[in-house]
Protein backbone atom coordinates (compact mmCIF):
# COMPACT_ATOMS: atom_id res chain seq x y z
CA UNK A 1 0.00 0.00 0.00
CA UNK A 2 1.22 3.49 -0.84
CA UNK A 3 2.78 5.53 1.96
CA UNK A 4 1.54 8.78 0.40
CA UNK A 5 -1.14 10.93 2.02
CA UNK A 6 -4.13 12.00 -0.06
CA UNK A 7 -2.63 15.45 -0.71
CA UNK A 8 0.76 13.93 -1.56
CA UNK A 9 -0.95 11.45 -3.86
CA UNK A 10 -2.74 14.23 -5.73
CA UNK A 11 0.37 16.42 -5.83
CA UNK A 12 2.61 13.64 -7.11
CA UNK A 13 0.01 12.72 -9.75
CA UNK A 14 0.04 16.30 -11.02
CA UNK A 15 3.82 16.40 -10.91
CA UNK A 16 4.09 13.15 -12.89
CA UNK A 17 1.89 14.78 -15.51
CA UNK A 18 4.92 16.90 -16.46
CA UNK A 19 6.87 13.79 -17.55
CA UNK A 20 6.57 12.35 -21.04
CA UNK A 21 5.38 8.79 -21.68
CA UNK A 22 8.85 7.24 -21.96
CA UNK A 23 9.90 8.82 -18.66
CA UNK A 24 6.75 7.57 -16.94
CA UNK A 25 7.25 4.01 -18.17
CA UNK A 26 10.91 4.03 -17.13
CA UNK A 27 10.03 5.39 -13.70
CA UNK A 28 7.36 2.70 -13.29
CA UNK A 29 9.98 0.02 -14.04
CA UNK A 30 12.29 1.51 -11.41
CA UNK A 31 9.66 1.90 -8.69
CA UNK A 32 8.15 -1.57 -9.21
CA UNK A 33 11.44 -3.32 -10.00
CA UNK A 34 9.87 -4.32 -13.36
CA UNK A 35 7.34 -6.52 -11.58
CA UNK A 36 4.42 -4.50 -12.93
CA UNK A 37 3.72 -4.27 -16.66
CA UNK A 38 1.39 -1.28 -17.14
CA UNK A 39 -1.00 -1.28 -20.07
CA UNK A 40 -0.85 2.49 -20.58
CA UNK A 41 0.38 5.75 -19.07
CA UNK A 42 -2.50 5.98 -16.59
CA UNK A 43 -1.81 2.48 -15.35
CA UNK A 44 1.90 3.30 -14.97
CA UNK A 45 1.18 6.44 -12.94
CA UNK A 46 -1.15 4.47 -10.69
CA UNK A 47 1.55 1.86 -10.08
CA UNK A 48 4.17 4.51 -9.32
CA UNK A 49 1.93 6.11 -6.70
CA UNK A 50 0.85 2.82 -5.12
CA UNK A 51 4.33 1.30 -4.86
CA UNK A 52 6.14 4.42 -3.65
CA UNK A 53 6.85 4.22 0.07
CA UNK A 54 6.77 7.99 0.54
CA UNK A 55 6.56 11.22 -1.43
CA UNK A 56 10.20 11.96 -0.65
CA UNK A 57 11.30 8.55 -1.91
CA UNK A 58 9.48 9.18 -5.19
CA UNK A 59 10.83 12.70 -5.66
CA UNK A 60 14.38 11.58 -4.93
CA UNK A 61 14.31 9.17 -7.86
CA UNK A 62 16.88 10.14 -10.47
CA UNK A 63 14.23 10.03 -13.17
CA UNK A 64 12.30 12.78 -11.34
CA UNK A 65 14.60 15.59 -12.35
CA UNK A 66 15.08 18.77 -10.36
CA UNK A 67 13.58 20.80 -13.21
CA UNK A 68 10.33 18.79 -13.05
CA UNK A 69 9.86 19.54 -9.35
CA UNK A 70 10.62 23.20 -9.99
CA UNK A 71 8.05 23.38 -12.78
CA UNK A 72 5.42 21.69 -10.63
CA UNK A 73 5.98 24.19 -7.82
CA UNK A 74 5.72 27.03 -10.35
CA UNK A 75 2.31 25.74 -11.52
CA UNK A 76 1.15 25.89 -7.91
CA UNK A 77 2.23 29.53 -7.61
CA UNK A 78 5.29 28.73 -5.48
CA UNK A 79 8.04 30.96 -6.87
CA UNK A 80 11.51 29.69 -5.99
CA UNK A 81 14.90 30.66 -7.48
CA UNK A 82 15.60 28.24 -10.37
CA UNK A 83 19.07 27.46 -8.99
CA UNK A 84 17.55 25.89 -5.84
CA UNK A 85 18.96 22.42 -5.22
CA UNK A 86 16.76 19.37 -5.61
CA UNK A 87 16.59 18.44 -1.92
CA UNK A 88 15.33 21.92 -1.10
CA UNK A 89 12.71 21.74 -3.87
CA UNK A 90 11.55 18.40 -2.43
CA UNK A 91 11.14 20.00 0.99
CA UNK A 92 9.11 22.87 -0.52
CA UNK A 93 6.82 20.33 -2.21
CA UNK A 94 6.40 18.31 1.00
CA UNK A 95 5.64 21.45 3.02
CA UNK A 96 3.09 22.56 0.43
CA UNK A 97 1.30 19.19 0.44
CA UNK A 98 1.34 19.05 4.22
CA UNK A 99 -0.63 22.30 4.34
CA UNK A 100 -3.33 21.15 1.92
CA UNK A 101 -5.52 19.11 4.35
CA UNK A 102 -5.36 21.96 6.90
CA UNK A 103 -6.59 24.42 4.28
CA UNK A 104 -9.46 22.15 3.26
CA UNK A 105 -10.63 21.75 6.85
CA UNK A 106 -11.15 25.46 7.33
CA UNK A 107 -14.56 26.88 6.55
CA UNK A 108 -12.92 30.02 5.19
CA UNK A 109 -9.49 29.04 3.83
CA UNK A 110 -6.68 31.54 4.00
CA UNK A 111 -5.54 32.74 0.57
CA UNK A 112 -3.03 30.42 -1.08
CA UNK A 113 -0.25 32.09 -3.04
CA UNK A 114 -0.96 31.87 -6.78
CA UNK A 115 0.84 33.09 -9.87
CA UNK A 116 -0.34 36.38 -11.34
CA UNK A 117 -1.44 34.56 -14.50
CA UNK A 118 -3.85 32.37 -12.52
CA UNK A 119 -5.24 35.42 -10.74
CA UNK A 120 -5.67 37.14 -14.09
CA UNK A 121 -7.55 34.27 -15.74
CA UNK A 122 -9.93 34.09 -12.78
CA UNK A 123 -11.26 37.48 -13.87
CA UNK A 124 -12.82 35.83 -16.94
CA UNK A 125 -16.63 36.09 -16.51
CA UNK A 126 -17.03 32.59 -17.97
CA UNK A 127 -15.29 31.23 -14.83
CA UNK A 128 -17.67 32.84 -12.36
CA UNK A 129 -17.06 35.64 -9.85
CA UNK A 130 -13.37 36.64 -9.44
CA UNK A 131 -11.66 34.90 -6.53
CA UNK A 132 -8.54 37.07 -6.26
CA UNK A 133 -7.84 40.77 -6.47
CA UNK A 134 -6.14 41.79 -9.72
CA UNK A 135 -4.37 45.10 -10.12
CA UNK A 136 -1.14 47.07 -10.62
CA UNK A 137 0.23 45.80 -7.30
CA UNK A 138 1.49 42.71 -9.15
CA UNK A 139 3.85 44.84 -11.28
CA UNK A 140 6.82 47.15 -10.87
CA UNK A 141 5.87 50.75 -11.66
CA UNK A 142 8.00 50.79 -14.86
CA UNK A 143 6.79 47.40 -16.16
CA UNK A 144 6.69 46.97 -19.94
CA UNK A 145 4.27 44.81 -21.92
CA UNK A 146 4.97 44.03 -25.57
CA UNK A 147 1.88 42.44 -27.08
CA UNK A 148 2.10 40.69 -30.46
CA UNK A 149 -1.06 39.37 -32.02
CA UNK A 150 -1.43 37.85 -35.46
CA UNK A 151 -4.93 37.09 -36.71
CA UNK A 152 -5.67 38.38 -40.22
CA UNK A 153 -2.64 40.68 -39.94
CA UNK A 154 0.27 41.10 -37.54
CA UNK A 155 0.19 43.82 -34.90
CA UNK A 156 2.64 44.86 -32.18
CA UNK A 157 1.72 47.22 -29.33
CA UNK A 158 3.80 48.37 -26.37
CA UNK A 159 2.36 49.34 -22.98
CA UNK A 160 4.29 51.00 -20.16
CA UNK A 161 3.51 51.33 -16.47
CA UNK A 162 1.80 49.14 -13.89
CA UNK A 163 -1.67 50.64 -14.28
CA UNK A 164 -1.94 50.43 -18.07
CA UNK A 165 -0.31 46.98 -18.28
CA UNK A 166 -2.65 45.65 -15.60
CA UNK A 167 -5.71 47.04 -17.40
CA UNK A 168 -4.64 45.75 -20.83
CA UNK A 169 -4.11 42.22 -19.53
CA UNK A 170 -7.37 42.38 -17.62
CA UNK A 171 -9.26 43.39 -20.76
CA UNK A 172 -8.05 40.23 -22.52
CA UNK A 173 -9.96 38.02 -20.13
CA UNK A 174 -12.74 40.28 -18.84
CA UNK A 175 -13.77 42.01 -22.06
CA UNK A 176 -12.43 39.73 -24.80
CA UNK A 177 -13.24 36.58 -22.76
CA UNK A 178 -9.93 34.88 -23.57
CA UNK A 179 -8.51 32.00 -21.55
CA UNK A 180 -4.85 31.06 -22.00
CA UNK A 181 -4.33 27.38 -21.22
CA UNK A 182 -0.62 26.60 -20.64
CA UNK A 183 1.13 23.54 -22.00
CA UNK A 184 3.04 22.42 -18.89
CA UNK A 185 5.28 19.73 -20.39
CA UNK A 186 8.99 20.23 -21.06
CA UNK A 187 8.27 22.14 -24.28
CA UNK A 188 5.69 24.53 -22.90
CA UNK A 189 7.45 25.84 -19.79
CA UNK A 190 11.03 27.08 -19.43
CA UNK A 191 12.77 29.05 -16.69
CA UNK A 192 16.07 30.81 -16.11
CA UNK A 193 17.52 33.20 -13.54
CA UNK A 194 20.27 35.78 -13.31
CA UNK A 195 22.74 36.17 -10.45
CA UNK A 196 21.16 39.61 -9.87
CA UNK A 197 17.76 38.22 -8.88
CA UNK A 198 15.78 38.36 -12.13
CA UNK A 199 13.77 35.21 -12.87
CA UNK A 200 12.69 34.57 -16.46
CA UNK A 201 9.69 32.33 -17.19
CA UNK A 202 8.54 31.25 -20.63
CA UNK A 203 5.17 29.52 -21.10
CA UNK A 204 3.23 28.50 -24.20
CA UNK A 205 -0.23 27.07 -24.71
CA UNK A 206 -3.57 27.43 -26.45
CA UNK A 207 -5.99 30.36 -26.49
CA UNK A 208 -9.70 29.73 -25.90
CA UNK A 209 -12.97 31.60 -25.81
CA UNK A 210 -15.57 29.43 -24.16
CA UNK A 211 -15.31 25.97 -25.77
CA UNK A 212 -13.61 27.30 -28.92
CA UNK A 213 -9.85 27.11 -29.45
CA UNK A 214 -8.75 30.33 -31.18
CA UNK A 215 -5.02 29.71 -31.58
CA UNK A 216 -1.77 29.49 -29.64
CA UNK A 217 0.28 31.81 -27.45
CA UNK A 218 3.80 32.23 -26.10
CA UNK A 219 4.56 34.43 -23.11
CA UNK A 220 7.93 35.43 -21.67
CA UNK A 221 7.91 37.41 -18.45
CA UNK A 222 10.47 38.51 -15.90
CA UNK A 223 9.99 38.55 -12.13
CA UNK A 224 12.02 40.39 -9.51
CA UNK A 225 11.61 39.78 -5.78
CA UNK A 226 10.16 42.73 -3.89
CA UNK A 227 12.63 43.67 -1.11
CA UNK A 228 9.91 45.25 1.04
CA UNK A 229 7.39 42.40 1.23
CA UNK A 230 8.39 38.86 2.22
CA UNK A 231 7.88 36.10 -0.40
CA UNK A 232 6.53 38.57 -2.96
CA UNK A 233 7.63 38.81 -6.58
CA UNK A 234 6.55 41.47 -9.06
CA UNK A 235 6.51 41.40 -12.84
CA UNK A 236 9.14 43.59 -14.52
CA UNK A 237 8.33 42.93 -18.16
CA UNK A 238 6.12 40.76 -20.37
CA UNK A 239 6.42 39.63 -23.97
CA UNK A 240 3.08 38.09 -25.05
CA UNK A 241 2.42 36.68 -28.53
CA UNK A 242 -0.89 35.30 -29.75
CA UNK A 243 -1.41 33.66 -33.14
CA UNK A 244 -4.94 33.04 -34.31
CA UNK A 245 -5.92 30.03 -36.39
CA UNK A 246 -6.36 32.28 -39.43
CA UNK A 247 -2.60 33.00 -39.36
CA UNK A 248 -1.72 29.30 -39.27
CA UNK A 249 -1.71 26.77 -42.08
CA UNK A 250 -5.30 25.58 -42.78
CA UNK A 251 -6.32 22.61 -40.67
CA UNK A 252 -3.21 22.70 -38.47
CA UNK A 253 -2.64 23.76 -34.87
CA UNK A 254 1.00 23.18 -33.88
CA UNK A 255 1.76 21.99 -30.39
CA UNK A 256 2.41 25.10 -28.27
CA UNK A 257 6.07 25.35 -27.32
CA UNK A 258 8.41 27.97 -25.89
CA UNK A 259 10.89 28.70 -28.68
CA UNK A 260 13.41 30.34 -26.38
CA UNK A 261 16.40 28.24 -25.43
CA UNK A 262 18.27 28.65 -22.14
CA UNK A 263 20.92 30.75 -23.90
CA UNK A 264 18.22 33.09 -25.28
CA UNK A 265 16.71 33.54 -21.83
CA UNK A 266 20.14 34.27 -20.40
CA UNK A 267 20.80 36.85 -23.11
CA UNK A 268 17.43 38.43 -22.43
CA UNK A 269 17.92 38.86 -18.69
CA UNK A 270 21.52 40.02 -19.19
CA UNK A 271 20.17 42.83 -21.36
CA UNK A 272 17.68 43.75 -18.64
CA UNK A 273 20.13 43.48 -15.75
CA UNK A 274 23.18 45.20 -17.19
CA UNK A 275 21.53 48.24 -18.83
CA UNK A 276 19.96 51.43 -17.53
CA UNK A 277 16.24 52.12 -17.89
CA UNK A 278 16.26 53.96 -21.24
CA UNK A 279 18.93 51.70 -22.66
CA UNK A 280 16.97 48.65 -21.51
CA UNK A 281 13.98 49.65 -23.60
CA UNK A 282 16.16 50.22 -26.66
CA UNK A 283 18.11 46.97 -26.31
CA UNK A 284 15.07 44.86 -25.44
CA UNK A 285 13.33 46.20 -28.56
CA UNK A 286 16.37 45.27 -30.64
CA UNK A 287 16.50 41.84 -29.02
CA UNK A 288 12.81 41.12 -29.63
CA UNK A 289 12.88 42.45 -33.19
CA UNK A 290 16.05 40.54 -34.09
CA UNK A 291 14.16 37.30 -34.62
CA UNK A 292 15.53 35.53 -31.55
CA UNK A 293 12.54 36.64 -29.50
CA UNK A 294 9.98 36.60 -32.31
CA UNK A 295 9.54 32.97 -33.23
CA UNK A 296 5.93 32.23 -32.35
Amino acid sequence: MSGLSSSEMEGCRNLLGLLDNDEIMALCDTVTNRLVQPEDRQDAVRAILVYSQSAEELLRRRKVHREVIFKYLATQGIIIPPATEKHNLIQHAKDYWQKQPQLKLKETPEPVTKTEDIQLFQQNPFLGPPQDEWGPQHFWHDVKLRFYYNTSEQNVTDYHGAEIVSLRLLSLVKEEFLFLSPNLDSHGLKCASSPHGLVMVGVAGTVHRGNTCLGIFEQIFGLIRCPFVENTWKIKFINLKIRGESSLAPGTLPKPAVKFEQSDLEAFYNVITLCGTSEVRHNVKQFLDSGTGDQV
